[in-house]
């Protein structure tokens, strides 16, 4: 074990939160009234933690903190408006969900601040659009490349199927032809982390089967079918970014929140949080929705074991490049994927298209563009933005002339934007998350139980509901 840190000695500020009793009003009976009166304490206050303070709110459990190391709500799903009149988002944030209660929230935080969207997906292929996804929609493509294709799709009929890892996965699902021209770059892309290293047990419908790739790519080719998975309709907020929502549910319980209020040591033996500035905050459950290998370096007497486990907790970073153009909105497209190498981002997405707030006004347009980077893919911070604009120049996002019409630049660092399903994750889950739950400490969300398959905005707003349903006694856990 590492040595105790500061056991014993006097506590600088101690943070005033009254923690009011109430017992509980709702229907679940007798036998619940003492875990009713739990102290909880909740660390960060996106998708995950405001979605577990939504739940304490709603249930009439007063005693609970919010703490939020930032000056503003949403984590992964912000959203800044910069001074030219532009709102950006984090990334290309989309609401939907198979979640009746999830939906349910939305519709009280949001009630008719929202547009309904039919979603417009494309891939840019060797000069030419494909309908997303790509391999079912192989008959937009040249035909040299679509029988490239189909060839090495029919020659995966005869292999092993692999679920080894993902490289073998897609090799043995979907033949060369579809892994050499999307999968593989696309992929790579992306992840920014080999993919022989990867598992395949994130993948039920995150990516697409090629079953029906053969009937797709015959005669002339068909309008597009982008309507496959469960995005192929979404809201989206009308004013404020994906932030809105959350700034919403904040609205809820605002003398609940502590904004720049950073969880730098968690002592889990005594049950104490330790807040940057000097001030202690007790629990007796605490819900831990920060990224999962930092949390465990910050807990007193942190077991080798688990800090072993936590260097086999993957992620990628990603730079948010936003570009403002003073031009109307050129395409109806929604996002776009790009696996070539003559642009450094994967997608781009018009914000304009979500909402017309999202922009000045109609006579212009935005580009959010995500470049990914890691310890095996480099990404250079000071020219990016450049790069990022003649990317779009040679994809065809913009016309050379364009490029004079900018007149929004956007850009910001996402520390830990995936977690990576690597072969060894799972086993380092299992390893911690029982562990801090015997010292009732429930660590959630996208990057607190690092599962990227579970980890879209309403799987972490329900994470974060089941997690209270738990720790008070009133319900499970369906989604770990």
């Amino acid at each position: 074990m590492m040595p105790r840190r500061g056991r014993g000695a006097p506590e600088a500020f101690l943070l005033k939160i009254i923690f009011r009793k109430s017992p509980f009003k709702g229907r679940m009976g007798a036998g619940v009234s003492s875990f009713m009166k739990k102290k909880i304490v909740i660390i960060g206050a996106g998708p995950t933690g405001l979605g577990a303070a939504y739940r304490l709110h709603e249930l009439g459990h007063a005693d609970f903190a919010v703490l939020e190391r930032r000056p503003y709500l949403g984590g992964l799903c912000a959203s800044f408006r910069d001074q030219n009149g532009f709102t950006w988002d984090l990334g290309g944030h989309v609401i939907f969900s198979r979640f009746p209660y999830f939906d349910r929230l939305m519709n009280k935080v949001l009630k008719n601040g929202f547009r309904d969207i039919r979603r417009e997906a494309w891939v840019r292929v060797e000069g030419c659009w494909v309908p997303y996804p790509f391999q079912k929609n192989l008959d937009h493509l040249p035909e040299a490349i679509r029988r490239e294709c189909l060839d090495g799709l029919k020659a995966s009929e005869a292999l092993e199927k692999k679920n080894d890892n993902f490289e073998h996965w897609i090799l043995t699902h979907m033949g060369n032809g579809i892994a050499r021209h999307f999968m593989f770059p696309y992929n790579a892309k992306v992840w920014a982390h080999p993919l022989d290293q990867m598992s395949t047990s994130w993948l039920t419908d995150r990516v697409s089967s090629a079953q029906d790739a053969a009937a797709s790519a015959g005669g002339k080719p068909r309008p597009g079918r982008t309507g496959w998975g469960p995005n192929g309709r979404f809201r989206y907020p009308v004013a404020g970014g994906v932030r809105e929502i959350f700034n919403k549910i904040g609205e809820l319980f605002p003398e609940k929140i502590l904004t720049n209020a950073e969880a730098v040591r968690v002592d889990p033996w005594e049950k104490k949080v330790f807040l940057s500035g000097g001030r202690v905050l007790a629990y007796e459950a605490l819900i831990n929705t920060s990224p999962l290998d930092h949390f465990v370096a910050t807990l007193d007497d942190v077991r080798e074991e688990w800090l072993t486990a936590s260097r086999e907790l993957k992620h990628n970073s990603v730079l948010v490049v936003g570009i403002g153009v003073r031009k109307p909105c050129p395409d109806k497209k929604c996002w776009m994927y790009f696996p070539g190498g003559d642009c450094p981002f994967y997608r781009v997405t018009y914000l304009a298209n979500y909402s017309p707030n999202n922009v000045p006004d109609e006579q212009h347009h935005s580009l959010l563009c995500e470049v990914s980077y890691s310890e095996h893919k480099r990404e250079n911070k000071e020219d990016v933005v450049e790069r990022t604009i003649q990317g779009l120049v040679r994809a065809g996002l913009l016309e050379k002339d364009d490029v004079r019409l900018i007149v929004s630049r956007f850009l910001f660092d996402i520390g830990h934007a995936y977690p990576i399903p690597t072969l060894t994750r799972d086993a380092a889950l299992e390893q911690i998350l029982p562990a801090l739950e015997k010292l009732d400490i429930f660590s959630r969300g996208r990057f607190g139980a690092w599962k990227y398959e579970v980890g879209n905005v309403d799987h972490s707003i329900i994470q974060g509901k089941e997690a209270v349903d738990r720790i008070l006694g009133v319900g499970g856990e369906s989604l770990l």
